[in-house]
């Protein structure tokens, strides 16, 4: 007889979010995140600064997700949290506070990797989330995680069983976003901002580089992009800067990116024999992104999963759910475990 799913308290603070959630089998009782809008200035993360905001989060956030959802410390099964990969001194935070807990209460203390729990996302919404007195099924799929700082293909085979396709040989995708907004004198992060702009473009004014397109493997290529941004912006006088023109930049610089991206998805899940096609992380949130995946997905008889836009940022949910599906298969860690800020999926 399968095993309920058990109540998972977890924690994230892997870069500049600070969450907390608490699952209890397919019903994400709460899911707490707190954003440091500071970062702004610096136009990034400023390690420090995080860490600082961290400490200052996570008590209130603790309190306000037990109080959301109605449980008490020793009502969860199990504490979870990110080790990696990530910011070291963001992550310390997080780990020790989700292992003094797991040590007060007497429970196990879960280490997540936080790539995975943006893999697994996408089975944690309302139609695909397990029920509450059964295991989930993480079934075979190719799996695309596109985020600030990865940019991943991954071959899935099933819980904790990940063979890497392909990544990027420089800038993450989300990277490449943040860096060209800040070409184009808009805000941060990026993607939102040129999603914005793009919106009003037109796509085909500059035909942008689609680097490592047809490279015969599944690597991905951003920074090249990047630079041709730049210096097709710099054949503009300053006053030839119009808004016009930088619509049209994002427009463009957002449609090669997307067709990357969903080209060599789709060719590694017909290579790999894979039904089904999963897309995850923050970058994921972008419509232009989902809307061509799905289009391609049907085309060529594919399903597509994707978690809400919620849960494709960085949070707890992810991790909690992670965690849920490790601990009912067994997985524990010890709570002397280290941090690991270049942590490998596979």
């Amino acid at each position: 007889m399968m095993k309920p799913m058990p109540t998972i308290l977890a924690i994230e603070t892997s870069c500049d979010e600070t969450a907390v959630a608490i699952l209890r089998g397919n019903d994400l009782l709460a899911s707490e995140v707190a954003s440091q809008a500071e970062h702004e200035a610096y136009g990034g993360v400023v390690p420090e600064v995080a860490s600082r905001n961290h400490l200052l989060h996570a008590p209130r956030l603790l309190e306000e997700a037990l109080g959301k959802a109605g449980v008490a410390l020793k009502e969860v099964d199990g504490f979870a949290a990110t080790s990696g990969p990530g910011l070291a001194s963001s992550l310390m935070i997080g780990a020790s506070m989700a292992k003094g807990l797991a040590l007060g209460a007497g429970r196990p203390y879960l280490a997540i990797n936080h790539l995975e729990g943006h893999l697994l996302s996408p089975f944690l919404w309302p139609g695909s989330a397990i029920p509450a007195t059964t295991s989930a099924e993480i079934k075979p799929n190719v799996a695309l995680i596109v985020s600030g700082g990865h940019t991943l293909l991954v071959e899935v085979r099933g819980l904790s069983d990940y063979h890497i396709l392909g990544r990027t040989v420089d800038d993450a995708a989300g990277e490449a976003f943040d860096k060209v907004a800040k070409l184009l004198g808009l805000g941060y992060p990026g993607g939102p901002e040129i999603e914005k702009r793009a919106a009003t473009g037109n796509g085909a004014r500059f035909d942008f580089p689609r680097s490592m397109l047809d490279s015969g493997d599944y690597n991905f290529s951003f920074s090249g992009l990047k630079t041709a941004v730049r210096y097709r912006l710099a054949e503009f006088q300053k006053d030839q800067a119009t808004p016009e023109l930088v619509s049209d930049m994002c427009a463009s610089f957002q449609r090669a990116v997307v067709e990357v991206l969903v080209k060599k998805t789709l060719r590694a899940a017909t290579e790999y024999g894979a039904s089904l096609v999963t897309l995850s992380g923050g970058v994921s949130c972008s419509e232009a992104l989902r809307n061509e995946m799905a289009e391609r997905c049907r085309e060529g008889g594919l399903r597509l999963l994707t978690a809400p836009p919620r849960l494709c940022t960085d949070n707890a949910a992810m991790i909690a759910f992670a965690a849920a599906l490790k601990f009912q298969s067994g997985f524990h860690s010890a709570v002397t475990e280290e941090i690991d800020p270049n942590l490998a999926l596979a």
